[in-house]
């Protein structure tokens, strides 16, 4: 073989070994783009697998036995401000035990013994109309749960004690006052949770066990 023929050789199978190289790059290129993507979308789907998690928890929220004072308009204010009923009807029996009209030495007033200016900065204009402060309570608890990552103990002992307090001491200050608030409060929601579902599950099997009407003469 010829000195030219060779020369030719080798720069046919460096235009070769350049092609190839090119394509294994762009395949891996292609590869790496397909494998975020798939991160991507499935990073997407868990979002809202978790955001509909979140939906479905807020929509499962307890159910009031009946007898309790004022259910309709503490699972209305609860609904409004996504917190759960029981836990506000937890609250409001510890604050005033279901009296409008109930007062404290502090100043506080109403169902949910809202102080004057906290009262005024939710909006609410009469401390001692329920509607009014069933709303602006269930707001401010929001509030609270908001401001502490959802921590229920802490958002109470908040609204008890003040949020200062339980920022200073990174928790449920060390108050004997807001310690026993906080558990009554809780004490208090899991008997209307308790109650409630018991009520809703008789009223379920009650009308499991109705016979059916249809096709009877």
């Amino acid at each position: 073989m010829s000195i030219d023929a060779v020369v030719a050789r080798v720069s046919e199978l460096e235009q070769m070994l350049r092609f190839q190289t090119t394509g294994a790059a762009a395949q891996s290129s292609s590869a790496s783009f397909a494998a975020q993507l798939q991160s991507a979308t499935a990073a997407t789907g868990t979002a809202a697998t978790a955001s509909a998690s979140a939906v479905g928890a807020t929509a499962g929220a307890s159910e009031l036995p009946a007898g309790t004072p004022y259910a309709a308009e503490i699972t209305a204010a609860a609904s409004e401000h996504g917190v759960d009923p029981a836990l506000l009807a937890g609250l409001v029996k510890q604050e005033s035990n279901f009296n409008p009209d109930a007062g404290s030495p502090a100043g506080a007033q109403g169902l949910t013994q809202l102080m004057p200016a906290t009262a005024a900065s939710l909006g609410v204009t009469n401390v001692h109309d329920p509607v009014q402060a069933l709303d602006g309570g269930a707001k401010y608890l929001r509030q609270q749960l908001d401001r502490f990552g959802g921590d229920v103990a802490r958002a109470l002992a908040a609204y008890n004690a003040g949020p200062g307090a339980v920022e200073r001491f990174g928790g449920v200050p060390p108050y004997a006052e807001t310690q026993e608030y906080v558990r009554r409060v809780q004490a208090n929601a899991a008997e209307y949770r308790a109650a409630g579902t018991a009520a809703s599950a008789a009223r379920t099997a009650v009308l499991s066990a109705s016979p059916s009407v249809h096709g009877t003469v």
